[in-house]
């Protein structure tokens, strides 16, 4: 239980550090827009997703705290 909670406090330290570093990620999405016989249309957007940075803190801290606590409680 105690390398759990040191592996997940981990993974949300790296998450939250990598959200504070790189807070905006686009992606590409395709859609359908028609579809006649045997011609088909589609679109492409892009899209643009904001990590809020309150997100980004919360997880660094949790993260921090977690891994202070698996510490703790393997000794």
């Amino acid at each position: 239980m105690q390398r759990l909670i040191l592996v997940l406090g981990i993974l949300l330290l790296l998450a939250g550090a990598i959200g504070l570093a790189h807070p905006t990620f686009t992606y590409n999405k395709k859609e359908d827009v028609a579809k006649i016989g045997p011609i088909q249309a589609t679109v492409e957007h892009e899209k643009i997703v904001e990590i809020p940075m309150a997100l980004s803190i919360l997880l660094v801290v949790t993260g921090i705290g977690l891994t202070v606590f698996g510490l703790k409680g393997k000794k």
